[in-house]
């Protein structure tokens, strides 16, 4: 049996088991008009809000959904926690705040299932929240039980390796660490990786395989083998996320397709990287 496609998809299935129950996809976006985006000239994509997910995560067969607010509305969460809500308990959240954010307005994104805070800085352009303001709100942040989760490039984390060991938070790497499709595990960051994932306080996503990759899909060859690392090094730590809505991406890759291929990189691992350990990290098994 097969993860059956997206509509408007065009490419070729791989047969693989179907996802387990409870599955989680750890690492997807929302986009809603009713939500005003941070840049008043910006105009919102239809097609993304929490109801289209639905659509996506009925034909991948994922229960559980952890949402990222996107940089499309900078620090303002209203559509993140709308979202969450809409979830009905079957999603968590990973938001963007201020520097100067309030007790209160933590209180209110910790009640409405934010578990963490993300920082987006692998574009300096266009980041929202910056390398300066990491250390003092994962101070803030720590005592809620909450994680930074960091978007950045390899390069970054190596300039950046000596910050993010001293956070007082779980850490999230997001899309594999960005690893360069031409160097890949040979990147000095691959290291740091490994030596975080061994520490037992980071977890890595195994997403955004377009990101890694100068081929195109399904399979995003150069991702294969540092996927397949990752889970050698520690199963344990590692989730899988679709990337849903692929904001970055001008033609849309299958989301079945990018579903199938965690069978090529985990293995056996299957359960433990959609179901286990999303189910205790973000506290669904609580």
């Amino acid at each position: 049996m097969t993860v059956s496609h997206v509509p408007h998809s065009n490419t070729t299935q791989r047969p693989v088991p179907p996802l387990p129950p409870r599955a989680c996809d750890a690492h997807l976006h929302i986009l809603d008009s009713r939500f005003p985006a941070a840049n008043p000239d910006a105009v919102t994509p239809e097609g993304m809000t929490w109801a289209d997910y639905g659509h996506v995560q009925r034909h991948l067969g994922c229960q559980r959904a952890v949402i990222v607010q996107a940089k499309h509305y900078g620090f303002d969460n209203r559509c993140l926690l709308d979202a969450l809500a809409r979830s009905q308990g079957q999603a968590r959240g990973v938001a963007v705040v201020a520097s100067d954010v309030s007790e209160a307005a933590l209180e209110q994104l910790h009640h409405g299932g934010v578990r963490g805070v993300r920082f987006s800085v692998w574009n300096s352009h266009d980041a929202i929240a910056t390398w300066d303001t990491l250390a003092p709100l994962a101070e803030r942040i720590a005592r809620l039980g909450w994680h930074v989760q960091l978007h950045a490039t390899a390069d970054q984390l190596v300039t950046h390796a000596a910050l993010i060991e001293g956070l007082p938070t779980p850490v999230v790497i997001d899309h594999m660490g960005r690893l360069p499709p031409d160097q890949g595990l040979a990147h000095h960051a691959a290291q740091l990786l490994r030596r975080w994932l061994a520490r037992g306080t980071t977890w890595i996503k195994l997403s955004g395989a377009y990101l890694n990759s100068t081929h195109g899909g399904p399979d995003y060859p150069p991702t294969v083998l540092t996927a397949q690392q990752l889970v050698h090094w520690a199963p344990e730590r590692l989730f899988w996320g679709s990337d849903w809505p692929h904001v970055t991406e001008h033609h849309k890759p299958d989301d079945a397709h990018l579903a199938n291929l965690l069978s090529v990189w985990a293995g056996d691992h299957w359960q433990a990287i959609l179901v286990d350990n999303p189910g205790r990290f973000y506290g669904f098994d609580d």
